[in-house]
């Protein structure tokens, strides 16, 4: 069927999941690479399926099957992971990610806890209008918050901005120096509305969040200051992964029954 296209094995199209083989709950790593470090966290933790950008990686966590799954680079691909998703029954999802802080205190190994996000992708823009917030469950950020806490890592809550380009989107120069007027302000201008990093599809993982009734967050190692002009390969990653797995094992305390049915 061409508007819910699925494999000859009767798996949807682009993550190759059947409903079967995932849970309530994903996480959702952009690397490939990171599936499998997440999935260390897991019990009885197996390789379910690779296709394109998604791997995806099953497992427990206490009693709770979850899956991890990346989600590639960008919103238009993060969307894509959404929808199929939800199609099979996951009800929350929660972005494991890096970003780029325009924070002096977001220092470098760092968590950022992601509350909201500025919508600087375009492809939230076909769902709905540009005034539509995308705004995290509060109840999801709660968990994480406190899972921070309980493992003592240092965390700052707050709104990122999700761009689609990693570099003239996000205020770097690009390829020989090009670098459009409106670039030159971008940082101080998200600085001025308290935004604390950049990085690339939690907008659209919030705002179909919204639109689908899913409950949603996102979290981030910080590998790069931009006011300080520090950058750390894989900077606060494994933190990142393990407040959420934390966070997880708070939710039954913040989300009712029917947010996972």
């Amino acid at each position: 069927m061409a508007l819910e296209p699925r494999n000859s094995s009767g798996r949807l199209y682009h993550i190759s999941l059947k409903r079967e083989e995932v849970g309530r709950i994903a996480l959702l790593p952009g690397d490939p690479d990171r599936v499998p470090r997440i999935a260390k966290y897991f019990s009885k933790a197996k390789l379910i399926a690779s296709h394109r950008e998604y791997t995806t990686y099953g497992g427990y966590v206490g009693k709770e099957y979850v899956v991890a799954m990346s989600t590639g680079i960008g919103a238009p691909s993060a969307a894509i992971a959404v929808e199929e998703l939800a199609r099979l029954g996951v009800r929350v999802m929660i972005r494991v990610g890096t970003c780029g802080a325009i924070h002096p205190a977001a220092k470098v190994g760092s968590v950022i806890i992601a509350d909201a996000a500025v919508r600087l992708e375009g492809t939230s823009r076909e769902y709905v209008m540009e005034g539509y917030p995308a705004a995290a469950a509060p109840e999801v950020v709660m968990a994480l918050k406190e899972g921070a806490a309980s493992l003592g890592k240092k965390s700052m809550t707050g709104v990122a901005c999700s761009t689609d380009s990693f570099y003239v989107g996000q205020a770097r120069r690009g390829y020989g120096g090009y670098f459009p007027s409106r670039s030159k302000t971008l940082i101080s201008d998200l600085r001025a509305a308290k935004v604390l990093c950049f990085e690339m599809e939690s907008s659209i993982l919030f705002t179909l969040g919204r639109l689908f009734g899913l409950k949603t967050a996102a979290l981030f190692g910080v590998v790069a200051n931009r006011v300080t002009n520090e950058f750390g390969v894989d900077a606060g990653v494994e933190d990142a992964i393990a407040v959420a797995i934390e966070g997880i094992r708070r939710l039954p305390k913040y989300l009712e029954p029917k947010d996972l049915s």
